[in-house]
């Protein structure tokens, strides 16, 4: 369990499992919006082509994950631990972009 832990970088059980239900909740939830935000422009199977699709719902998909975990990590008291996740990936997007 301490590998878990140590993988995670939380400090006991009980935040380890509060963050994998963050994650959970997050993951459903963003999938469950980005069909909503893609039903409001219509974009769907049948009126684009699958890989404009795909690509239009990744593009959806990823700033919506981001914005939700950080929610979510707030309502579960978990501020702190996902701001910090938030801050990584934002310089790890900031590294790709700026070597192109």
């Amino acid at each position: 369990m301490k590998k878990i832990r140590n993988f995670f970088k939380v400090e006991s059980n009980y935040q380890l499992l509060i963050v994998n239900i963050v994650f959970a909740i997050t993951g459903a939830t963003s999938l469950y919006f980005a069909d909503y935000i893609l039903d409001i422009f219509l974009i769907n199977q049948n009126n684009y082509n699958s890989f404009f699709y795909w690509v239009g719902r990744i593009l959806v998909l990823l700033p919506l994950y981001q914005i939700l975990l950080v929610l979510f990590g707030t309502l579960f008291g978990q501020s702190s631990y996902f701001m910090a996740m938030q801050k990584k990936t934002v310089q790890r997007v900031r590294i790709i972009f700026k070597n192109k």
